[in-house]
């Protein structure tokens, strides 16, 4: 399975490929696309910047899922509106390209790559870097793309191994006059 991981942003957006063989994992690339209000684009081309860097990634790496995080309110709620717009930007993207999109929050993240929900971008950086065997650290945006990834393998695989094992049916055998069921 070829995973690409989407961590949304209106003025950097990371990007981060890996592919999965059961438990390994195998880094593909990883990047950013960035857009910038200093160029002189609006919202609109900004937006389409980021639709365009996506659908590009796609057509270049052929992933078979895509992934991409979920935004939390911010403080701010103007500048939790623009990221709302980035990541819809994003998440039309992929789905334009007949890509199936998970989703998972910053928490979810931090919990499947560092193991606590309170881990530092430092943390995992260091993670990803150690879960992928690279030799430097990726970018901050590009660890956020390939922690949701690595997030999703994790995820998938103990999907499968549940759907594996199928429903369980319901044991009568101990049964006492016919009244339990477990």
């Amino acid at each position: 399975m070829r995973i690409l991981g989407i961590d949304p942003g209106l003025q950097c957006a990371g990007f981060g490929v890996i592919d999965t063989d059961g438990p390994r994992m195998h880094y593909v690339a990883s990047g950013t696309i960035r857009t910038s209000p200093r160029d002189g684009a609006l919202l609109p081309e900004r937006l389409k910047v980021l639709f365009d860097g996506i659908t590009e990634v796609v057509s270049r790496y052929q992933p078979t899922v895509a992934v991409c995080e979920i935004v939390f309110v911010n403080v701010n709620p103007q500048a939790t509106l623009l990221l709302g717009q980035a990541r819809g930007s994003c998440l039309t993207a992929l789905v334009a390209s007949g890509l199936p999109v998970a989703e998972y929050t910053a928490l979810q993240l931090k919990k499947a790559v560092a193991g606590h929900g309170r881990a530092t971008k430092p943390q995992i950086q260091e993670m990803v870097r150690r879960l992928l065997q690279l030799p430097g650290l990726p970018g901050k945006d590009a660890a956020d793309a390939l922690g949701l990834c690595i997030t999703h393998a994790q995820v998938s695989r103990t999907a499968a191994a549940i759907e594996r094992v199928g429903r369980l049916q319901a044991r009568t055998h101990a049964a006492y006059k016919g009244g339990r069921h477990y």
